[in-house]
Formats: C-alpha cells, structure tokens, sequence
C-alpha cells in the first residue's frame, strides 16, 4: 500500500465529481492546506463547523472531504478572536486540509442528487434542471484472447461504458493481431524479431471525454502488454447530460402526506414541511438536494406530482400551490446524506489505488435548526 496525500485525494474526488461539473463562480476544491500533505484519514462533511474540526482533530483526520464550501464569500480579514476565524486558526495549527465539492457533486452521476434518489427508492432518475452535455469518446483496444476480463473491470471501473443506468456497457470481437517485437522489447508473447500472430479480442466502449486520462491509464494498467494497441474516437451521439436535482418514478404510489412520511424517514429527517393536497397521488417525484427554490417550475414542467427540496420561502410555496405542484421541504441538510455515501466511495477508489487511506463520515449533525 502506498502512502496517500492530499493531492491523491483531490485527484479521486475529482475523478467523479470534476470540477468542471460545477455551477459558474461556485467556491470548490482546495481552500485550506497544501497538495503534499500526508493523509490517512479523512472525514467526509456536509459543512465544515467548529464541532466538525473538533472532530476531525479527536479522529486524527489529515483532511476534511465538505460539500459545502469553508471559505463561500470574499475575505477581508480573519479575526483570531471570533468563532470562525478561531476555527481557521484551528485547521491550519493541526494542518487539517479542506476540500470543497459542492455544486460539482451535486451534479455529477453518483452525486448528492443520486445519493437522495437511492434513499428516496427513485427509479429511472434523470437530471431535473440540465445544466450541460458532456460529449462522448469511444475507446477501442486489443486484448490476448483469455486476458479480456481484467481490462473490462478496470475500464468499468474507471467509469467507462455508462449508457442511461447500465454501466460496464462494452462489445467484444474475436480476430488476429500481428506484431514484429523490436529487439530491445519485452513482449508478454513471441520474442524480439519473429513475426508473430496471435488471437486476440478487439474491446469497444464509451466515455464522457471529462475522464478520458483515469480510463486510459485503467486500461494500460491492466492490459498485459508492453505496449498495448489502442483507438480513441469522438463521437456524435448524444451526449452525457448533467444537471442539477433528479426526477424519477417513486417506489410505491401513495397519497402525499404518506409519501411525506416516507420522506421523513429515509432522509432521517426532524421534521418536513408540506405544501398541497394531503390526499394528492403520489407517482413521479423531482428531488433537488439543498435549496431548490428557483427550480420548483422545472419540477412543474416535467410532470411531478411533488417536488422535494430544501429552504423554501412562503411565496414561492404559495406559487407552487398555484401552480398545482406539491412540495415537501426536509430542510437543507436533506444533504447530509453525502456523509456517507462520499466514505464509501473514498474507501473504495482507495483500495483500487493501492492507498494507504481510509475515509470516515462525521458523525454529528450540522442542522443549525431545532424544533419546539
């Protein structure tokens, strides 16, 4: 196992959740700390508080993994006496790193959005609010004949072959390759300067050109030869689609205070707030993690029959029940649900990476909100 550092985090974070993904001037990536640091443990955060750093610190975690950014709005100066620049003054004396991914996560495929929809039991989810296409590339390789599935693990693993919510899509041909191995070559078959034939698969499959680099090197790392055969082709089909909140068909139909219900417990809610009909049917749900405000016609538009988001205001509630559209509101913290699931995918590309790392969620609650 190797050692792991802040950089090799940042790179795995951004292997799903590029910050190209995320929305124009939105804070993200690195805001405190430095790339070379070591790390073993990081805590996945949905904000970064006093109480968290406090955490992190007990936990003897080297960075803070948050969704929402530390450092939002322009700094003019941070006061050593107050509570937030006490909590700077904390991170940088433990040398805490923090990385933010925010609207990037919100977007990207197996991001805060989809985390909710595995909660809420959503099926078929696509984006709600698009936000823009990632174009496709098609990746052609030759692999020996009964070496194929290592490739085709890895090039999945990388993220390749997604087609709408398939994953692995590839297509295999048997055929013959020939090679003549150079004199100062190791050929995995044949030996240098003899001609050589052998059976071998041609391998296709596609990805969104964002993560071109992770599916080329997947795909050299496990392929058996010294220099493996490859093709890279762009594509004119239609595109990755991105964007914020989902919309998808709920698990069961049922009425909406039932459904409100159900909500309350997946998310592990305190409390929802609920804006229409309680004896509306519910079928086809739109989820935005976070605040969902300015989108709700979009929900509208798109046929759902209740819209779940966070920090809805009075007006734009009573212009949803104008509307006709339903609302259940579980607070802005509904997103705390990336805790977790960001662990888990942390733990994970670790081992695949061969670090030294594990990944933890925070444990306590960051909802500044209490009910009476």
């Amino acid at each position: 196992m190797k050692q792991a550092t802040v950089q090799d985090v940042v790179r795995l974070m951004e292997s799903f959740a590029p910050k190209s993904y995320a929305m124009e001037g939105d804070k993200i990536g690195l805001q405190i700390g430095s790339l070379n640091r070591n790390v073993k443990r990081v805590l996945a955060a949905l904000d970064v508080l006093e109480h968290v750093v406090d955490e992190a610190v007990e936990k003897d975690a080297q960075m803070i993994v948050a969704h929402h950014p530390v450092i939002y709005r322009p700094l003019s100066a941070i006061d050593l006496d107050g509570r937030y620049g006490k909590m700077i003054e904390k991170l940088i004396k433990h040398d805490i790193a923090v990385y933010a991914a925010h609207t990037n996560l919100d977007v990207a495929p197996g991001g805060v959005n989809d985390m909710l929809c595995e909660r809420l039991q959503l099926r078929d989810a696509e984006p709600l609010v698009p936000t823009k296409e990632i174009p496709l590339k098609k990746l052609v390789c030759f692999v020996p004949k009964g070496h194929l599935q290592p490739v085709i693990d890895a090039l999945g693993k990388a993220g390749a072959g997604a087609i709408g919510n398939y994953s692995y899509c590839s297509f295999a041909a048997e055929g013959i390759g020939r090679f003549l191995p150079g004199e100062n070559t190791n050929p995995f078959i044949g030996r240098p300067g003899k001609l050589e034939e052998v059976e071998e698969v041609r391998l296709e499959t596609i990805f969104p050109e964002t993560i071109e680099k992770q599916v080329i090197a997947r795909m050299l790392e496990s392929h058996p030869y010294e220099e493996p055969a490859y093709d890279i082709y762009p594509l004119e089909n239609e595109g990755m689609k991105l964007g914020l909140g989902r919309i998808g068909i709920a698990h069961e139909e049922m009425g909406l205070d039932e459904y409100a219900e159900f909500v309350k417990k997946a998310l592990r809610a305190k409390a929802v707030r609920v804006v229409g009909n309680p004896g509306h049917r519910v079928r086809k749900v739109a989820v935005l993690g976070g605040d969902g405000n300015k989108f709700f016609s979009h929900a509208k538009e798109k046929g759902a029959d209740v819209y779940i988001t966070g920090d809805v205001y009075y007006h734009t509630a009573h212009d949803a029940l104008m509307a006709g559209l339903n609302i259940i509101d579980p607070g802005h913290h509904m997103e705390h649900v990336m805790k977790e699931q960001t662990a888990e995918k942390l733990n994970r590309l670790f081992r695949e990476a061969g670090l030294d790392a594990e990944a933890l969620p925070s444990e306590p609650p960051t909802d500044p909100f209490r009910f009476v």
